[in-house]
């Protein structure tokens, strides 16, 4: 049980990125944990819209965020975006947490991971294990069904949120990060937002964004491309759309 695990665990730095399972996290540990501190890693791979729904949840719970600048961009490990990307960017992004909760005194670290994510394809969760991060959703066995469901109770707004995966996950292996192509994505991104969607990715092809719908929003998409040629070409000379979806 979550109630059980912070009544046992009272002293917690949660790694707070304002998605659907670490809001719904700090809820629960401001509502049964003794002392509970929220940080969120602001690296070029968060868009900024990610930092605003932090702070307003952060402000709709009454609680504090300590924001680390992190230069994600600094670490060669991660920038030359090999197979093993998201092991070097969590460690660094849970280490500067690490450094900061030590400092701040607390004793246990978690993050958001759930009972439905699959960690065996997730690399990052080996240095999440080196780190001795603990993961209270999976433990509890609470599935990101049940987040949404009890953050919806909770009248969370990240309740309904979907899911999302850093910039940098757009760009593809081996294909060197930069601060230009991320902000190329975000801005392309922004520009799909405005028009209305809401689950979608634009991905870095060779000079291209292709874009990536739900399956059900394809032939939506399809049929509304000329808004979004002018929504994407301040950014992309090409766009190009994957008619499997997402």
């Amino acid at each position: 049980m979550l109630e059980q695990f912070f009544k046992e665990n009272n002293n917690v730095a949660l790694g707070f990125s304002g998605g659907v399972d670490s809001s719904y996290l700090l809820y629960a540990g401001l509502k049964h944990c003794t002392g509970i501190k929220a940080y969120y890693v602001k690296t070029a791979f968060q868009p900024e819209f990610e930092f605003r729904d932090v702070l307003k949840l952060a402000g709709q719970l009454g609680a504090e965020v300590s924001v680390i600048e992190l230069d994600i961009l600094g670490n060669d490990n991660v920038t030359s975006n090999l197979h093993n990307r998201c092991y070097h960017c969590k460690k660094a992004i849970f280490g500067a947490i690490q450094q900061m909760a030590d400092a701040d005194g607390c004793r246990t670290i978690i993050d958001g991971t759930n009972a439905s994510d699959d960690v065996s394809d997730r690399p990052g969760m080996s240095a999440l294990a080196e780190l001795g991060v603990r993961s209270p959703l999976r433990e509890s066995g609470l599935s990101k069904e049940d987040v949404r469901r009890l953050s919806n109770e909770a009248g969370l707004f990240t309740w309904n949120k979907p899911a999302y995966a850093c910039l940098a996950t757009r760009i593809p292996p081996g294909q060197t990060i930069t601060e230009e192509v991320l902000k190329l994505v975000e801005k392309a991104e922004d520009a799909i937002l405005a028009l209305g969607f809401t689950d979608f990715r634009v991905r870095v092809y060779g000079g291209a964004a292709r874009l990536q719908f739900l399956p059900g929003e394809v032939v939506q998409a399809a049929s509304r491309r000329l808004e979004i040629l002018v929504a994407i070409r301040p950014y992309f000379a090409e766009v190009l759309l994957d008619l499997e979806g997402r």
